[in-house]
């Protein structure tokens, strides 16, 4: 019995859907937290400025946010140090720490100091 012919297109399919399994995988190895806590003026600051479109961002596509409270600080993160000021953002790639920002400084100082911080982002 003759095998049916498969188009070189099809053939590559495959590898393009690990390809992309791949990228996804690596694309959530990074992601940035903010430490946040209730009562944080410049928290919600942040929120209001850059929160809604961070995750329609590049930035945000290649670190999405995860939040949390420094009063309620998940098991996952115990070797990540702790922090008292808020909000800080923690860049974390593999679970290590590649950078941190201490506080808000704005939106218009926050997107420079972010890409700073993605560009010390390992290139595994």
């Amino acid at each position: 019995m003759k095998k049916p012919h498969i188009s070189g297109a099809f053939r590559r399919i495959p590898a393009m859907i690990f390809a992309s399994q791949m990228w996804i995988g690596s694309a959530l190895a990074t992601e940035l937290l903010m430490l946040e806590q209730k009562g944080c003026a410049w928290c919600v600051r942040w929120h209001q400025e850059i929160g809604e479109a961070y995750p329609n961002t590049d930035q945000g596509k290649l670190a999405p946010l995860r939040r949390v409270d420094i009063h309620e600080w998940p098991e996952d993160l115990d070797h990540i140090t702790r922090e008292r000021v808020t909000p800080t953002f923690v860049l974390i790639s593999n679970n290590r720490e590649v950078a941190r920002l201490r506080g808000y400084p704005g939106d218009h100082f926050f997107w420079p100091m972010l890409d700073e911080m993605l560009s010390q982002l390992p290139n595994d």
